[in-house]
């Protein structure tokens, strides 16, 4: 999953290790992600955390895609930073699983998310087979219809 994913490979993040419910990605922080405010962009920070996450929930075989995460930014990066994310599964249960990411300068801690993951079921379902079911439903109200 993680060579077909040029999002995350374009922006230099390297794969370090990867096992069951586990990887470990890598990315150093270039003049391109720093804000206003000379500091490392959230947004950069949440998708080398996203990728690691990524990788550990997809090293299972289904195909598992994000339903949801957080993040909380405990310290600043900056320009040069070599941060290492690393992903461990917490919990996986039916096609839903918990995966915590700690994303270190060093020994410093950056920042800590968690991800919530959902694996795509074997007949397709879900993957490019989306349907509005509350406009086939009458009586349903949904923003589009409003």
């Amino acid at each position: 999953m993680f060579f077909a994913d040029e999002a995350s490979r374009g922006l230099g993040i390297e794969l370090v290790e990867h096992g069951a419910g586990r990887a470990v990605v890598r990315m150093t922080v270039t003049p391109a992600m720093v804000n206003g405010h000379r500091t490392a962009h959230g947004g950069f920070l949440f998708l080398l955390a996203d990728t690691a996450f990524a990788c550990a929930c997809n090293s299972h075989g289904p195909v598992t895609v994000a339903a949801g995460a957080d993040i909380v930014f405990v310290a600043p990066a900056r320009e040069g930073d070599v941060l290492v994310a690393v992903a461990e599964e917490r919990a996986r249960y039916g096609r839903s699983g918990i995966y915590d990411v700690s994303v270190r300068r060093g020994d410093e801690v950056i920042a800590e998310f968690r991800g919530r993951s959902r694996s795509v079921r074997a007949d397709g379902g879900g993957r490019g087979t989306h349907r509005d079911t509350a406009r086939e439903t009458p009586g349903t109200t949904t923003k589009e219809s409003r």
